[in-house]
């Protein structure tokens, strides 16, 4: 069958790193190959692709965006493509990607006892290698024609759940479970950073789970900002320090390099996950405030002193447990227009204009359709 597949290369990797999004997409270590159907383990199923999304996760994979450290926690060379939209048994179908215990044949750690499978303490251990699918070596991930997966990590699409708003049911979840880690039980002032997937969604679920207080949005691109406001944001700002003295903050003139603030939101969600981001989501949250990461920032130099001069509460999520991901799925009928998200399909030959068109935000979600 017909995958694109990433290799490793510490070669690549380092110059990525150095040159970012001017890194040339045909340098990319991803091709198009054939490769033999994968094996199911026993009492898994076959599931037939139909739309498959790209993941922030993924260019940060290939444009050298990830820390190190994490490495041993996934296995190459692997098909990429987590966010799974597909066909089994005749139905259509999204698949939870992630491999914890009971996919591996473990017994179950003590996060998945708990119901937190996001945080298995197991995801390189058991007869499968590390990493979820789109991330693992033994088996192939959405960029291609079929997946296997655990019967248990299959949920069935509603028949009036459009394909479009179906493959968003992955970082619907995230959102989900990142969400958990805020207070919405009073009305605060809510600031999102990055306008993409991730933090659309953001805006569209708090309404759907009946946030009344104030959202801002700090949006980069005219398309961006008008669905930010058809999700539900009160305000939408050009960039965070106009988001931030409209809620009252006050910028004070450092004696080099960029103003110190205080006062902000109350909760504050870097959905962009970049250097530039984290540290204007870091100063425009208010003292005693929460600042979510529900972007995947890696390895970079930031400045902590909000965090314990305004001891502003750092958290970070990049995945979800079972729980959430049933719960992304119960909530499709249910949040219609996010299928507007979806501005473009690409066969998988046609990888490079998909890719180009993610890094040059000529869209919002890329979806390759195999």
């Amino acid at each position: 069958m017909k995958a694109l597949r990433y290799w490793p290369s510490v070669p690549r990797y380092l110059l990525a790193r150095i040159l970012k999004k001017r890194y040339p997409v045909f340098l990319l270590p991803l091709r198009l190959v054939d490769i033999a159907e994968p094996c199911a383990p026993p009492g898994w199923k076959r599931v037939k692709v139909r739309l498959c999304g790209v993941c922030g996760s993924d260019l940060a994979l290939l444009y050298g965006k990830n820390s190190p450290r994490l490495s041993p926690f996934f296995s190459f060379p692997a098909v990429l493509g987590h966010e799974i939209l597909g066909e089994s048994d005749g139905k259509r179908v999204v698949v939870n990607p992630n491999l914890a215990c009971r996919e591996r044949g473990l017994e179950l750690c003590a996060a998945c006892v708990r119901g937190e499978e996001g945080i298995c303490q197991n995801t390189s251990d058991g007869s499968i290698a590390p990493g979820m699918l789109g991330f693992c070596r033994d088996l192939p991930g959405g960029w291609g024609e079929e997946i296997v997966a655990h019967p248990d990590m299959i949920h069935p699409v509603p028949d009036v759940v459009p394909d479009e708003r179906a493959v968003l049911a992955e970082p619907l979840a995230v959102v989900l479970r990142g969400l958990r880690n805020l207070d919405f039980s009073t009305d605060l002032k809510t600031l999102v950073i990055g306008a993409g997937t991730i933090g659309l969604l953001a805006v569209k679920v708090m309404r759907i789970l009946g946030y009344a207080g104030e959202i801002h949005v700090a949006a980069r691109y005219p398309m961006q900002a008008e669905l930010a406001g058809e999700f539900g944001a009160d305000l939408v700002h050009c960039d965070v320090r106009e988001a931030a003295r409209e809620v009252g903050a006050k910028s004070y003139k450092a004696i080099i390099g960029p103003p110190g603030w205080r006062g902000g939101f109350d909760a504050v969600i870097d959905a962009a996950g970049s250097k530039t981001s984290l540290e204007q989501a870091s100063w425009a949250t208010r003292e005693g405030g929460k600042l979510l990461l529900l972007g995947s920032p890696g390895e970079m130099k930031h400045d902590f002193s909000p965090h314990w001069f305004g001891e502003v509460k750092l958290l970070g999520t990049y995945i979800y447990s079972n729980a959430d991901f049933r719960r992304a799925v119960e909530l499709l009928p249910k949040i219609e227009g996010i299928e507007k998200l979806v501005t473009h399909k690409f066969l998988l030959s046609d990888w490079r204009k998909a890719i180009r068109t993610v890094i040059h935000r000529r869209g919002i979600k890329v979806v390759f359709k195999p």
